[in-house]
């Protein structure tokens, strides 16, 4: 159940799906805040046209700082565990089980036999 548990982790398509869902969440953030400050600009210069006066920092664009530094940080988070990822399935892909030494042969045997009746002799 363990080994099945591992291949079945070890599986590369899982591994993209969580990746994308990951980033998908993140830069649905950073759109997010992105749309709200261009609707806030939007409505401030409407604002600016109807009464004629002018706004300075009228738009807070501290959100969308926010959510794209957060989407730099998850990214690199995910780059570190699926640069680990390759890593460990390299590893597990390149070490195949020690395999059982095969029975000896007849001929092998023979001198084996052969080898020891010599011993023996001298």
């Amino acid at each position: 159940m363990i080994k099945e548990f591992r291949d079945f982790i070890l599986k590369g398509n899982m591994i993209d799906l969580a990746v994308g869902v990951i980033i998908g969440a993140a830069f649905g953030k950073v759109i997010t805040e992105f749309t709200g400050v261009l609707l806030k600009t939007i409505t401030a210069i409407a604002k600016v046209e109807e009464v004629g006066t002018v706004m300075i920092g009228a738009v807070d664009i501290g959100p969308l700082i926010n959510a794209t530094i957060s989407l730099l940080l998850v990214g690199f988070a995910l780059f570190i565990v699926v640069k680990a990822y390759t890593t460990a399935k390299k590893r597990f892909e390149a070490a195949p089980p020690p395999a059982e030494p095969a029975p000896p042969s007849a001929e092998e045997k023979l001198l084996a036999e052969i080898r020891d009746l010599l011993k023996n002799k001298a």
